[in-house]
C-alpha cells in the first residue's frame, strides 16, 4: 500500500472488502446465519457508499461502525477460521485508516473477549498493534484496555505468545509516546513549549492534551506496577514482573527524553515516582556485603538479584544520561551508589555491571563536565566526579591486591581459558611457549597477580556485556580480567573524552581571540573571575576555564594513581602505549590549563616509567614528594601509596648501562617498556613543549639520564649520536635498541629543533630547565675527571641554533649560563663543551641572516659578540683557546662586516694575559696579525687605537720573544697604514669626534679620551708612540731595542703629519716620559751577572748584567730623543716651552753622562754633541730644508709626497705651511737672548757634568766608578763648540770652573784593562786624545782672548795658571782623590787596578804652549800684573831642581830651554817694570830656581854616557851665559840681593859642584870643569869689570874672590893634614877629587886674574893668591898622581909672580 488513498488503492480496498464479506457470509452460511446476513448487508452498504460518495474513504470511516459490525460478529463466533478471516479484514480496514473511534472501541472490546477466551492470541496482538500504530483514534479507556490486553497476553503459559506480547507491549508503549511527540509537534507552532524548571509543582493532568494524557497515565502506572502498587489507569492488570517493568521504563526514558524534559507533569513523575522507586529497589545491593555473616544484622538481608540490579543500573544510566539536568540531587545519589558498587566486598558480577555502567558515563565527556559543574564545583556537595575516578582507581588496585578466587594459580588458569588462550599456560606468567618462539598474552602483572587484558569494546564506545544480559536470571560468571579490562577502558575513554572536549573548547576560545592567555592560566581563578567580569564573552570563557580546571583537578590524582599502577603492571606493548598516551594527553592538558602540579605529576609518572626501577633521580623524587605529599593519594578515604615500579615485572631487558650518578653503583637495565616510555616522553616534549613550562626540568632530566644510560654522546651542533661509553663496564645494547638509537637521537634533535615553534615564555622555560639540568650535571662532575653528562650543554647549543631568528630573547640566559657556569667548570670535558657550545652559537649567530641584517642591527651584533668578550674573564687556557679559535674563524668569515663589533673582537685578543701560556698567546697573536694585514681598512677608524693597544700588549707579553718582536713590527706596519691613509682616517675620526663631542655636551660631561686636546688623528699617533714607549722599557733587552728603533723611526718618518701643537705632547708625554722611565730603570737595574740568555745563547761580557743591557736602552733612547731635537728643532723651537724642554733634555743628558756606566755616559755626551751642532734657525728666506727622515719637506709647498706613495698626499696643514704661517706672522729667527739662554743652559749642564763626573771619589773601594778616557775626551771636546756660542758672556768665574774640570779630567787614571788601548807604550812621547782635547780647549780660549776685546785679556793669567798646573804633572803626576795608582810598568793587565798616565808628554806640550803664549803675551798688562813670569819660573823650578830625578830626562832639558826662552823675553819686561815693583817677588824665585838647577841635589844616573854628561854640562854653561848676558850687565836695574845671590852662586860654581860618586876614571870629565871655568870667568869678569858703577858692586866681587881663595886655602890645608896622617893608606877618592878640583880652580883663578884689567884687581886679592903658594908647595909630597898632575898645573902660573922685586914692593900680606 504505497498510497492508501489513490483511486486504484481505493478500488482495490473496496474489492477486498467485498470479497472478505462474501467469504464471511459463505463461512457463516450454515452455522451463523446472523453473521451471514450482516455480511451480505455489509456488501450492499459498501457498494452504496462507493456509489454515492466521491470521498469514498471518508464515507467509509463515517460508517465504519456499520462496516466493521459483520466482522466483529464473525469474531464473536469464536470459530478460529472465521475469527482469523475477520481479524484480517479488520486489520485491512485499520491499515486504510477507515476506522472511527467508536468502531475502534468496539473492536477492542471484541479483542478483549477473544483474549479472555485465549483465542488467536498472536493474531490479537497483531491486530492491536495495527490498530494502535495506523491511527490515533484509540484513547483513554480503549487504549488502556488494549495495553492491558497485551500485558495479559505476556503472562500466558505459551512462550511464543509471551515473547510476542512482550514485544508488542514494548511497541505499544513506544507508540503511545510517539503519538504524544507528534501531538506536541502539531501544536508547537500554535503555542511554543514552556521549558520546565526541575522544582515546579505538579500541574493537574487535565491540562494535558489527549495523547499526552494517555502517555502520562501509562507511565504513571508502569511506575506503580514496578513498585508493586495497583495501577490507576491500566485497569484489569492481573500480574506484572519488575524486570519487565524496568525494561519498559528504561526504553521510554531512553527513547523519549524530550517528553520528560518539556512537560512538567512528566518531569514530576520522574522526580516523584521513578527516582524513589530506583533508590528503593537498589537497597538490597547497597546493604549487601559479600561474606558477611547473617548474625551481624537482626533481619536477614535480601540478596542482590542480578536481573533487577542490572536493569536498575540501565535505568540509572539513562536517567543520568538524559535527565541529569532535572535530577541533579537524585543523580548525585545514583552516582554515589555506582561508586559504592565497585567496592571489593560487593559480588563480582555487581562490580562488573557497575564498571560497565561507569564506562557508559565515561564515554560522555559533556556529562562528566556537568557532574563536575553540579557537584564538584559546588560547596557542601559530594565531589562526585572525583569519586568516580578515584573509585575506578581503587577498583583497579583492589583487583591487583585481592586475587579474584581463592587460589591464584587456578584463577589464572580460568582466566586463560575464558580469554580463549591455551589452558597450558604456566601458572605464574603470561608467557606461552609456542614452537620455541615466545608469545606474550596481553596482561597486567603485578606482585604475583596476573590479569589478562580482554578486548571488551571498541575505543570510545561503551559496549557492555553484562548490562545486556536481559535474559539471564542467575548472575553470570565473570571471566578473569573482564572487570579490569573494562575499568582500564573506562580510564582511557575518560581521559580521551575529557581531553578532546576541553582541548576542542580551548581551541575555539583561542580562535575567537584568547581572552585568557596562557599567562593568565597560572593566575588564581578568583583573579581571573574579576578580570573576566567585564565582558560577557570573557565571563563565559572564564566560567568554562574554571570548569576545565576543576575537572582536571578532580580527576588527575585518581587517574594518575591508576595509570601509574597499570603502566607498571602492563606487559603488553599496546596497553602500555595506551596508558602512556593517556598520561601524555593529561599532562598536555594540565599544561595547557596551567595546572602545574598535576602536569608535573603526570610527567613525573612518564619519567619514572622511562627509568629503571628504583633509579635515584633526585628531580623526580623531589617533585613527586612535594606535590604528592609523600607519594600517597587519598582515594575514598583509603590511603593508596604511589606504587613504585615492581622489579619482578617480566619485561624484556633491552639495554644495560651506567647510571648517571656521582658514584656509579654498578649497572642499570632498561627494558623495552622504559624505551617506550622514553619515546612517549620525547613525544610529549616534541608536541607539547609549549605547555611544559617548569616541567621541562623533569623531562630533560629524565632524558639526560636515559641518554647517558644508552651511551649517546653529543657531536657537533649538539646532536646526540651513539658513542662508546667511556668508563666502566661498557654499555650493552640489544639489537632492538641499536636500531632504535638513531631514531631516538633523531627525535631528540627534532625535539629541540621544534623549540623554534615554541612561544617566548615556553622557550625560556626550556632554556631554564636545560640550565638547571646543566648545573646538576656540573655538580656531579665536580671533583672528578670522569666523563660528565653533556646532555644539557649539547641541547642548549641545539636550542640556540634553531632559534637564531629570535636569538635576542634567549641569548642572555643561554650564554650567561654557558659562560658563568659551564666554561668555568673544573672538569675539562665539561668546560670544553661549554666553550664549544658558546663559540658555535656566536659563530652561528653572526652567520645567520637576521632581519634586519647584522650590519644594520648593531645592537644585536654587539649582543652576539658580547659573550665572546666575557670569555676573557675565564682563566682556563682551553676555554681561551676555543675563544681565540672562534675569533679567528669569525675574522676569516665575517671580518669585513664586523663593524661596531671590532672593539669586542680586538678586546678578546687584547685580554690574553702574560701568564696564559704560549699557545694561547700565539693563537691570539695570529688573530692580530690577520687583523693588521687584512682588516685595517675595513674597521671603523675609532678602532685603530684599540688595534694599537692590543699590538702593544702583545709586545709586552714575555712568553715568546718572537711574538713581542713581531708585534713591534706590526706597530710599524700600523703606523705605515696611518701614514698612507692619513687623510681618510683623519676625516672619519674628526667626524666621529664631533658626534661624541655633541653627545658629551648633551649629557653635560666632558669628552674623555687620552691626549684629549690634541686632534683625534694626532691622538692616534700619540697612542702609537705611547705604546712603543711602553715597549721601550720592557724587561727584555731585544724588545727594548726593537721598540726604541721603531719609535724613533716612526716619529722620524711620520712625525711630519702631526699638528704643530701636538709636538708638545710628543716631547713631554712620550719622549721625556720615556726618558724618565728608562733612566729610572737603568739606575735601579740589577748588577748581577747573567750567565746566559735563553737556551744556549752566550752573552757578550758587555751585556752580561741587566744594568749593562739597560745601558744599551738608555743609550738608544737618549740618542733618539737628541736626534729628534736636532732634526725637528725648527718645529720645536716655536713651541712655547722649548727652553723648558731643552732644560729637561739637558738634565737627561747630564744624568746619563753622570751614570756610572761608561757606555751610557759616553753616549750621553755624543747626544750632547749632537744637539750642540745645531745652528740657530735662520730667516725663512734662507731656511735650509729640515733633515726629515726620508721625507723631504719643501718648506713652502703644501704637497707632501710620502715615501712610496703613488699619489701626492695633500695635507692642508703641512709643515711647510705651518712654517710659512710662522714666517708671515713673526720672523722665525729665535730671539737671540732666548738662544743664548739655551746655550748657557747647555754650558751649565756641561759644567755640572764635568765637575761631577771628574770629582774624585771621597772614599775608595772596589767598585769606585771612574770615568773612562773616551768619556772625558768627549766631554772636553764639547767645550770648544759650546764656547763659540757663549764666548760673549764667558767670564773669569766660568774660566775657573772650566779649569777645575780640565784639571780633574786630566787627573783621572785609566783602568789597567783599558790602558793598552789608550796609553802609548811608555817610551813614546805621545799625548792621549783627552790631553789633546784639553790643550785644544785652552787653545780655543786663548785664541778667543787674543782676538777678543780688551776685557777678555784678564783671562790670560788664568790660562797660564792652568797650563802651568799641567806642567807640574811632569814631575808630580796628579792624585785622583785617594785612589792609588800604579806606575804603568807595574800594573797587571788583568787586575782591576788604576794606572796613572804618562803625563810627561802632556806636561811638556803644556810647557811649550806656555812658552809660546808667553812669547805673545809677555807685555800684556794682566800678564805683568798677575806675576805670570814668576809663576812660570816657580813651576819650572820643580823639574829643574829635580833634574836627573825627573820622571823623564827630556823634562828638565825642556824646562831649561823654556826657562831660557821665557827669561830672554821676560827679563827685559821685568827690567822695564823694575820701578813698579811688580817683579820684586820674582827675583828671589829666579835665584832659587837657578841655584836649584845648577847645584842640583839629584845624582846623574850611572848609565849616563860621557857625551851625555858633556851635553848636560853645556846646558849648565848656557844658563851661566844667560846670567852673564841678561842679568849681571843690568845689575843696577836689579835688586842688590839678587845680584849678590848670583855672585855667590857663580862663586860656588867656580869652586866645586862635583858629585861625589864618580869613578877615578871619570873624575876629570865629571867635574864640570867647563862649567866651573865659565863660572869663574863670569865671576871674575864681573868681579873685575870696568863697568862697576858703585863701590858696592866692586866690593861684592872682591868679597867673592876672597871667599874663593879662603876656601881653597882651607881645602889644601886639610888635605895635607890627612895625607900625612893616612900614611900608606890612600885617601878617600872624594877628598882626592876635591883637592884636584881646588887645584884646578886655583889655576883657573890665576888665569882669570891675569886676563882681567889690572885696575880691576884688588891688590889684596893678589896677596891672597900668592899666599897660596907655600901651601901648594907642601902638597907636592902627596902620593896621588892625579893630585900631582893637577898641582903641576896649579903651580905653573906662579912663574908669572917670580920676578925681581920692584923697588917699591909692598908687603903681600893684607
Amino acid at each position: 500500500m504505497s498510497c492508501t488513498n489513490s483511486p486504484e488503492a481505493v478500488k482495490k480496498l473496496l474489492e477486498n472488502m467485498q470479497s472478505d464479506l462474501r467469504a464471511l457470509s459463505l463461512e457463516c452460511k450454515k452455522k451463523f446465519p446472523p453473521v451471514k446476513e450482516a455480511a451480505e448487508s455489509g456488501i450492499i452498504k459498501v457498494k452504496t457508499i462507493a456509489a454515492r460518495n466521491t470521498e469514498i474513504l471518508a464515507a467509509l470511516k463515517e460508517n465504519s461502525s456499520e462496516v466493521v459490525q459483520p466482522f466483529l460478529m464473525g469474531c464473536g463466533t469464536k470459530e478460529p477460521k472465521i475469527t482469523q478471516l475477520c481479524l484480517a479484514a479488520i486489520q485491512r480496514l485499520m491499515s486504510h485508516e477507515v476506522v472511527s473511534e467508536t468502531a475502534a472501541g468496539n473492536i477492542i472490546n471484541m479483542l478483549w473477549q477473544l483474549m479472555e477466551n485465549s483465542l488467536e492470541e498472536l493474531k490479537l496482538l497483531q491486530t492491536v498493534l495495527v490498530l494502535l500504530t495506523t491511527n490515533t483514534v484509540v484513547h483513554d479507556e480503549a487504549l488502556s484496555k488494549a495495553i492491558v490486553l497485551c500485558f495479559r497476553l505476556h503472562f500466558t503459559k505459551d512462550n511464543i505468545t509471551n515473547n510476542t506480547a512482550a514485544a508488542t507491549v514494548r511497541q505499544v508503549v513506544t507508540v503511545v509516546f510517539e503519538r504524544m511527540v507528534a501531538e506536541d509537534d502539531r501544536h508547537r507552532d500554535i503555542e511554543p513549549p514552556v521549558p520546565i524548571q526541575g522544582n515546579s509543582n505538579r500541574r493537574s493532568v487535565s491540562t494535558l492534551r489527549p495523547c499526552a494524557k494517555d502517555a502520562y497515565m501509562l507511565f504513571q502506572d508502569l511506575c506503580q506496577l514496578v513498585n508493586a502498587d495497583a495501577p490507576y489507569w491500566l485497569v484489569g492488570m492481573t500480574e506484572m514482573t519488575r524486570t519487565f517493568g524496568l525494561e519498559l521504563l528504561e526504553s521510554v526514558l531512553n527513547d523519549f527524553p524530550q517528553v520528560f524534559l518539556q512537560h512538567q507533569e512528566f518531569s514530576f513523575l520522574l522526580k516523584e515516582r521513578v527516582c524513589p522507586l530506583v533508590i528503593k529497589l537498589f537497597s538490597p545491593n547497597i546493604k549487601f556485603r559479600q561474606g558477611s555473616s547473617t548474625s551481624s544484622s537482626p533481619a536477614p538481608v535480601e540478596k542482590p538479584y542480578f536481573p533487577i540490579c542490572m536493569r536498575l543500573l540501565r535505568v540509572v544510566s539513562v536517567l543520568i544520561k538524559q535527565f541529569y539536568s532535572l535530577l541533579v540531587t537524585e543523580c548525585e545519589i545514583f552516582l554515589s551508589l555506582l561508586v559504592k558498587f565497585l567496592d571489593s566486598d560487593k559480588p563480582q558480577w555487581l562490580r562488573a555491571v557497575a564498571v560497565e555502567s561507569i564506562h557508559r558515563l565515561c564515554v560522555q565527556p559533556q556529562l562528566l563536565r556537568s557532574f563536575c559543574q553540579s557537584y564538584d564545583m559546588k560547596q557542601h556537595s559530594t565531589k562526585v566526579f572525583r569519586d568516580i575516578v578515584n573509585a575506578l582507581g581503587s577498583f583497579i588496585q583492589s583487583l591487583f591486591l585481592v586475587p579474584p578466587t581463592g587460589n591464584p594459580a587456578t584463577a589464572n588458569q580460568a582466566g586463560n581459558n575464558n580469554a580463549g588462550g591455551p589452558a597450558s599456560a604456566p601458572a605464574n606468567s603470561g608467557v606461552v611457549g609456542v614452537g620455541g618462539g615466545v608469545t606474550l598474552l596481553p596482561a597486567f602483572e603485578y606482585r604475583g597477580a596476573w590479569i589478562p587484558i580482554l578486548t571488551v569494546t571498541v575505543q570510545g564506545s561503551a559496549k557492555a556485556t553484562y548490562l545486556e544480559m536481559l535474559d539471564k536470571v542467575e548472575p553470570p560468571t565473570i571471566p578473569e580480567g573482564y572487570a579490569m579490562s573494562v575499568a582500564f577502558h573506562c580510564l582511557l575513554d575518560l581521559v580521551r573524552g575529557i581531553t578532546t572536549m576541553i582541548e576542542g573548547e580551548l581551541g575555539e576560545v583561542e580562535a575567537e581571540g584568547p581572552s585568557v592567555t596562557e599567562g593568565a592560566s597560572s593566575q588564581s581563578s578568583e583573579r581571573r573571575d574579576e578580570q573576566a567580569a567585564s565582558d560577557p564573552m570573557d565571563q563565559e570563557t572564564a566560567v568554562s576555564r574554571a570548569v576545565w580546571e576543576e575537572m582536571v583537578s578532580a580527576c588527575w590524582c585518581g587517574l594518575l594513581a591508576a595509570l601509574s599502577l597499570l603502566l607498571d603492571a602492563s606487559t603488553d606493548e599496546a596497553a602500555t602505549e595506551n596508558i602512556l598516551k593517556a598520561e601524555l594527553t593529561m599532562a598536555a592538558l594540565c599544561g595547557r590549563l596551567g595546572l602545574v602540579t598535576s602536569r608535573d605529576a603526570f610527567i613525573t609518572a612518564i619519567c619514572k616509567g622511562s627509568l629503571p626501577p628504583h633509579y635515584a633521580l633526585t628531580v623526580l623524587n623531589a617533585t613527586t614528594a612535594a606535590t604528592l605529599s609523600n607519594k600517597s593519594y587519598s582515594i575514598q578515604g583509603q590511603s593508596v601509596m604511589m606504587i613504585s615500579p615492581s622489579s619482578e615485572s617480566h619485561q624484556q631487558v633491552v639495554a644495560v648501562g651506567q647510571p648517571l650518578a656521582v658514584q656509579p653503583q654498578g649497572t642499570v637495565m632498561l627494558t623495552s617498556k622504559n624505551i617506550q616510555c622514553m619515546r612517549t616522553l620525547l613525544n610529549l616534549a616534541h608536541c607539547h613543549g609549549a605547555v611544559l613550562g617548569t616541567s621541562w626540568q623533569l623531562v630533560l632530566a629524565t632524558l639526560q639520564h636515559l641518554v647517558w644510560i644508552l651511551g649517546l654522546k653529543p657531536s657537533s651542533g649538539g646532536a646526540l649520536k651513539p658513542g662508546r661509553a667511556v668508563e666502566g663496564p661498557s654499555t650493552v645494547l640489544t639489537t632492538a635498541v641499536m636500531t632504535d638509537l638513531p631514531v631516538i637521537s633523531n627525535i631528540l634533535s627534532r625535539l629541540f629543533e621544534s623549540s623554534q615553534y615554541l612561544d617566548d615564555v615556553s622557550l625560556h622555560h626550556l632554556i631554564n630547565a636545560l640550565c638547571s639540568l646543566s648545573l646538576e650535571a656540573m655538580d656531579m662532575a665536580y671533583g672528578n675527571n670522569k666523563e660528565p653528562s653533556l646532555f644539557a650543554v649539547a641541547k642548549l647549543l641545539e636550542t640556540g641554533l634553531v632559534n637564531m631568528h629570535r636569538i635576542e630573547i634567549l641569548w642572555r640566559p643561554l650564554t650567561g649560563h654557558l659562560l658563568e657556569k659551564v666554561c668555568q667548570h673544573p672538569n675539562s670535558r665539561m668546560r670544553e663543551w661549554g666553550a664549544e657550545a658558546l663559540t658555535s652559537l656566536i659563530r652561528a649567530g653572526l652567520t645567520f641572516s637576521h632581519e634586519p641584517p647584522l650590519p644594520q642591527n648593531q645592537r644585536l651584533q654587539l649582543l652576539l659578540l658580547n659573550p665572546l668578550k666575557e670569555m676573557s674573564n675565564i682563566n682556563h687556557p682551553d676555554i681561551r683557546l676555543k675563544q681565540l679559535e672562534c675569533v679567528l674563524q669569525i675574522l676569516q668569515s665575517q671580518g669585513d662586516s664586523l663593524g661596531p663589533g671590532w672593539p669586542l673582537v680586538l678586546g678578546v685578543m687584547g685580554a690574553i694575559r702574560n701568564d696564559q701560556g704560549e699557545s694561547l698567546i700565539r693563537t691570539a697573536f695570529q688573530c692580530l696579525q690577520l687583523v693588521v694585514t687584512d682588516f685595517l681598512p675595513t674597521m671603523p677608524c675609532s678602532c685603530l687605537q684599540i688595534v694599537v693597544d692590543v699590538a702593544g700588549s702583545f709586545g709586552l707579553h714575555n712568553q715568546e720573544l718572537n711574538i713581542s718582536l713581531t708585534s713591534i713590527g706590526l706597530l710599524w706596519n700600523i703606523s705605515d697604514y696611518f701614514f698612507q691613509r692619513g687623510e681618510t682616517i683623519e676625516k672619519e675620526l674628526n667626524k666621529e669626534e664631533a658626534a661624541q663631542q655633541k653627545q658629551a655636551e648633551e649629557k653635560g660631561v666632558s669628552l674623555n679620551r687620552p691626549f684629549h686636546p690634541a686632534p683625534p688623528f694626532d691622538c692616534l699617533w700619540l697612542c702609537l708612540y705611547a705604546k712603543l714607549g711602553e715597549l721601550c722599557v720592557d724587561p727584555r733587552p731585544a724588545v727594548r731595542k726593537s721598540a726604541g728603533q721603531t719609535l724613533f723611526s716612526t716619529i722620524g718618518a711620520h712625525g711630519t703629519l702631526l699638528q704643530h701643537s701636538t709636538w708638545h705632547t710628543v716631547i713631554w708625554k712620550v719622549l721625556f716620559h720615556l726618558l724618565d722611565r728608562v733612566r729610572e730603570s737603568s739606575t735601579t737595574a740589577d748588577k748581577e751577572k747573567i750567565e746566559s740568555g735563553g737556551g744556549n745563547i752566550l752573552i757578550h761580557h758587555s751585556r752580561d748584567t741587566a744594568e749593562k743591557q739597560w745601558a744599551e736602552t738608555w743609550v738608544l733612547t737618549l740618542a733618539g730623543v737628541a736626534r729628534i731635537f736636532n732634526t725637528r728643532r725648527y718645529l720645536l723651537q716655536p713651541l712655547g716651552d722649548f727652553s723648558r724642554a731643552w732644560d729637561v733634555l739637558l738634565d737627561h743628558i747630564q744624568s746619563a753622562a753622570l751614570s756610572k756606566n761608561n757606555e751610557v755616559s759616553l753616549a750621553a755626551l755624543k747626544s750632547f754633541q749632537e744637539i750642540l751642532q745645531i745652528v740657530s734657525p735662520v730667516r725663512d728666506s734662507e731656511k735650509p730644508e729640515p733633515p726629515a727622515v726620508s721625507v723631504p719637506v719643501p718648506v713652502l709647498l703644501g704637497n707632501l709626497s710620502g715615501p712610496g706613495l703613488s699619489r701626492p698626499f695633500v695635507r692642508t696643514d703641512s709643515i711647510g705651511e705651518k712654517l710659512g704661517r710662522c714666517g708671515s706672522e713673526t720672523p722665525v729667527v729665535t730671539d737671540e737672548l732666548e738662544d743664548l739662554k739655551l746655550w748657557w743652559a747647555a754650558w751649565n749642564t756641561w759644567h755640572r757634568t764635568g765637575s761631577e763626573s771628574t770629582e774624585p771619589p771621597s772614599s775608595v773601594d772596589e767598585l769606585t766608578f771612574i770615568p773612562s778616557q773616551p768619556f772625558l775626551t768627549a766631554l772636553v771636546q764639547i767645550f770648544p763648540a759650546l764656547y763659540q756660542h757663549i764666548k760673549a758672556g764667558f767670564s773669569m768665574a766660568d774660566l775657573q770652573k772650566l779649569g777645575v774640570i780640565l784639571h780633574s779630567a786630566v787627573s783621572v787614571p785609566i783602568s789597567s784593562d783599558a790602558s793598552p788601548f789608550i796609553l802609548p807604550s811608555y817610551t813614546e812621547a805621545v799625548l792621549t786624545s783627552l790631553q789633546e782635547a784639553v790643550l785644544t780647549a785652552l787653545d780655543v780660549l786663548q785664541k778667543a782672548i787674543c782676538v777678543g776685546p780688551e776685557n777678555m785679556q784678564i783671562m790670560y793669567p788664568a790660562i797660564f795658571d792652568q797650563l802651568l798646573a799641567f806642567v807640574e804633572f811632569s814631575c808630580k803626576p796628579p792624585q785622583y782623590g785617594q785612589l792609588e795608582t800604579k806606575h804603568i810598568a807595574n800594573a797587571k793587565y788583568n787586575q782591576a787596578e788604576w794606572v796613572a798616565l804618562n803625563y810627561v808628554p802632556f806636561a811638556e806640550r803644556s810647557l811649550e804652549v806656555v812658552v809660546d803664549l808667553y812669547q805673545k803675551t809677555a807685555c800684556h798688562k794682566a800678564v805683568v800684573n798677575e806675576k805670570v813670569l814668576q809663576n812660570i819660573i816657580k813651576t819650572l823650578r820643580v823639574p829643574l831642581s829635580l833634574k836627573y830625578s825627573c820622571p823623564s830626562e827630556s823634562t828638565w832639558k825642556l824646562a831649561v830651554a823654556s826657562l831660557l826662552k821665557v827669561l830672554s823675553i821676560g827679563l827685559p819686561v821685568a827690567r822695564q817694570h823694575a820701578s813698579s815693583g811688580k817683579f820684586d817677588s820674582m827675583w828671589p824665585e829666579l835665584a832659587s830656581t837657578l841655584e836649584d838647577f845648577l847645584f842640583t841635589k839629584s845624582i846623574p844616573p850611572d848609565n849616563l854616557s860621557i857625551q851625555e854628561f858633556q851635553r848636560n854640562e853645556s846646558i849648565d854653561v848656557e844658563v851661566v851665559q844667560l846670567i852673564s848676558a841678561e842679568i849681571l850687565p843690568y845689575a843696577n836695574l836689579i835688586p842688590k840681593a839678587f845680584v849678590g845671590q848670583m855672585m855667590t852662586m857663580l862663586n860656588k860654581g867656580s869652586i866645586h859642584s862635583q858629585p861625589c860618586s864618580f869613578t877615578e876614571a871619570e873624575i876629570d870629565i865629571r867635574l864640570r870643569e867647563e862649567f866651573s871655568k865659565m863660572c869663574f870667568e863670569t865671576l871674575l869678569q864681573f868681579s873685575f869689570s870696568n863697568k862697576v858703577t858703585t863701590p858696592q858692586e866692586g866690593y861684592i866681587s872682591r868679597m867673592a874672590l876672597s871667599v874663593l881663595l879662603k876656601r881653597s886655602q882651607d881645602v889644601l890645608h886639610r888635605y895635607i893634614e890627612d895625607e900625612r896622617l893616612s900614611g900608606k893608606c890612600p885617601l878617600p877618592r872624594q877628598q882626592v877629587t876635591e883637592i884636584i878640583f881646588v887645584l884646578k880652580a886655583v889655576s883657573t883663578l890665576i888665569d882669570s886674574l891675569k886676563k882681567t884689567q889690572p885696575e880691576n884687581v884688588d891688590g889684596n886679592t893678589w896677596s891672597q893668591v900668592i899666599a897660596l903658594y907655600p901651601t901648594l908647595v907642601e902638597c907636592i909630597t902627596c902620593s896621588s898622581s892625579d893630585v900631582g898632575s893637577a898641582l903641576k898645573e896649579a903651580l905653573a902660573p906662579f912663574k908669572d909672580f917670580m920676578q925681581p922685586p920692584a923697588s917699591r914692593v909692598q908687603n903681600g900680606e893684607s
